[in-house]
């Protein structure tokens, strides 16, 4: 099955931009729903957006509309979150995870593959 890997993430002040990466490794993401997830310090794991791999059907949670972007390169097998305007708010470990498929794609246990998680400081 797929496993996804993310890079990109690091220390950035508020206002401030960064993109993060998420990589396939032993198969594609084709069929797949790609979400991301993040952990703040003390709080639990929260949904942050997911893209559709075949017809990029896309969703974000509230907080970061506007702010961030989930996007897909085909060629490269790989989900992209362009986050914006970065607040401390946003500090977290940010996580990618794949998914078969599910309506419940906004929660956790939809997703049976996860990466090893980055860490976004975000400093004000």
């Amino acid at each position: 099955q797929v496993q996804p890997g993310e890079s990109g993430g690091g220390r950035v002040q508020a206002g401030g931009a960064l993109r993060l990466a998420c990589a396939a490794s032993g198969r594609t993401f084709s069929s797949y729903i790609v979400g991301w997830f993040r952990q703040a310090p003390g709080k639990e794991r929260e949904f942050v957006a997911s893209i559709r791999w075949g017809g990029g059907r896309i969703y974000y949670t509230d907080s970061v509309k506007g702010r961030f972007t989930i996007s897909r390169d085909n060629a490269k097998h790989t989900v992209y979150l362009q986050m914006n305007s970065l607040t401390p708010e946003d500090t977290a470990v940010y996580s990618c995870a794949a998914s078969f498929g599910s309506r419940r794609f906004r929660q956790s246990q939809a997703y049976h593959s996860w990466g090893q998680g980055t860490q976004v400081p975000v400093s004000s």
